[in-house]
């Protein structure tokens, strides 16, 4: 496989620190041996490719998931764990001029969906997630961007059909979200869980339901005659329809028609010991509620039910050691700055993963049109826990040839368009995140 990143990011040292390894692993499934057939193939073992597995086998659809390490162990087992809204970064007036009023409408419709989705799978297979938060608070870090808030509400509430609340900044510290912000607003859809035992659950589901699962299976080429051919270091999966998966762990090659179509960005967390109540109280920050501030290189927040705090930020675009180290360091500067009371308190965990750009600045969920046959879904900008399990349940009625029930906008179908640079593309990112740090002044 050709990744773009070096090769310390698809290995096991960005995640030796990771909070959710506190989960229990799951048993494990075993690698393919030999040959094997399938209706559906579904490579990738993230809630993309989880969620289509499951849909698929409890529509009675043969499907066997290949996953090249161990299932969840990309972005969806080390993830910040919001459940919200998003998917993409394109804006109103874009989406409007593209694909109609109907499509914008179409694809916030979709992204209340997804997050209806994931609290549906989770009563429905009775997963224990440690679910949290009502809604996502949005925190102003300037008082431009507080102004902002208060004129983009009446679009947020037509898009979202939900009644956002205002919150100035005399308000944030009898909310239980003091700091640096000069107000905010919480629009009450999503919550917040863990990760990891979500992504475990789904895949406990997706096996109840029949679904042939396999670790520790990489995928080295693919291959098209009258079926797929997905050839791995032990075996061989022959299937009459294919569903990609990979995300931000994709490859150039497997298959070719994935080059230069995504943009791996690293995403990076830190997670605090256990706060005191006191601690807490000192800080002003004793809400569970799930937050983000409104800096295009955002961070994101919240306290846990344990009382630790996560804190991410987005920015990686390198993964050498020099580059790791400066974007540790931020991380933490970032974290004690917006929480001063906390400037002593220990932060055990820190971890890294790949989220996923494109270049539509959308998801896409589709047919890959070089492929016949073959599906793919990608490219959540970062709010994969929602919109990726969303489309794993898409693909499974695409790949059947039925038309969703749900809201599945055209922006989804529009196949991604390449980035230029090829392999070098990440080089974009630099001059891009040199330009939002300085409109986030």
């Amino acid at each position: 496989m050709q990744r773009i990143y070096e090769a310390v990011a698809y290995g096991p040292a960005p995640l030796e620190r990771c909070l959710w390894n506190v989960v229990p692993a799951l048993p494990g499934f075993p690698a393919l041996e030999g040959d094997a057939q399938a209706e559906v193939a579904v490579i990738g073992g993230g809630f993309t490719g989880l969620s289509a597995a499951l849909h698929l086998a409890e529509a009675g659809v043969g499907v066997t998931l290949l996953e090249a390490q161990r299932i969840g162990w990309g972005a969806s087992g080390r993830n910040g764990g919001f459940c919200c809204l998003g998917g993409g970064k394109i804006g109103n007036r874009a989406l409007e001029r593209m694909y109609g009023a109907e499509g914008r409408q179409a694809f916030h419709d979709a992204q209340r969906a997804a997050v209806a989705l994931v609290a549906d799978l989770l009563d429905r297979h009775g997963i224990e997630v440690d679910r949290h938060s009502e809604g996502e608070t949005i925190l102003a870090h300037t008082p431009r961007h507080m102004a902002a808030l208060r004129r983009e509400r009446p679009e947020i509430a037509r898009d979202t059909g939900t009644r956002p609340v205002l919150h100035e900044r005399g308000d944030l510290p009898g909310l239980g979200l003091s700091g640096p912000f000069h107000g905010g607003m919480t629009v009450p859809v999503g919550f917040a869980l863990n990760p990891r035992k979500y992504v475990q659950g789904l895949a406990r589901a997706a096996q109840g339901a029949g679904a042939v699962l396999h670790d520790k299976t990489p995928v080295t080429a693919i291959t098209r005659g009258a079926a797929f051919t997905l050839t791995t270091p032990s075996g061989r999966l022959t299937a009459k329809r294919l569903v990609l998966a990979t995300n931000g762990y994709s490859s150039e090659d497997v298959p070719d028609w994935l080059r230069a179509r995504y943009l791996p960005l690293q995403s990076n967390i830190l997670a605090t010991r256990p706060l005191t109540r006191a601690e807490r109280e000192a800080q002003g920050w004793t809400s569970r509620q799930m937050a983000y501030d409104t800096r295009h290189l955002l961070h994101y927040f919240r306290l846990l039910p344990d009382n630790r705090f996560l804190f991410g930020m987005r920015g990686g675009v390198f993964a050498t050691p020099g580059a790791t180290a400066r974007i540790l360091r931020k991380l933490h500067a970032d974290f004690r700055a917006m929480f001063p009371a906390w400037q002593a308190v220990d932060c055990p965990h820190v971890w890294s993963g790949l989220v996923c750009l494109s270049r539509n600045r959308t998801p896409f969920v589709g047919a890959i049109p070089e492929m016949p046959g073959a599906f793919a879904g990608l490219a959540y900008h970062g709010n994969g826990v929602a919109m990726g399990s969303y489309a794993g349940r898409l693909l499974a009625d695409l790949v059947q040839d039925r038309r969703p029930d749900a809201p599945c906008p055209a922006a989804f179908a529009a196949p991604p368009k390449r980035f230029p640079l090829g392999r070098h593309r990440r080089a974009l990112l630099c001059g891009v995140n040199m330009a939002l740090a300085l409109a986030d002044l």
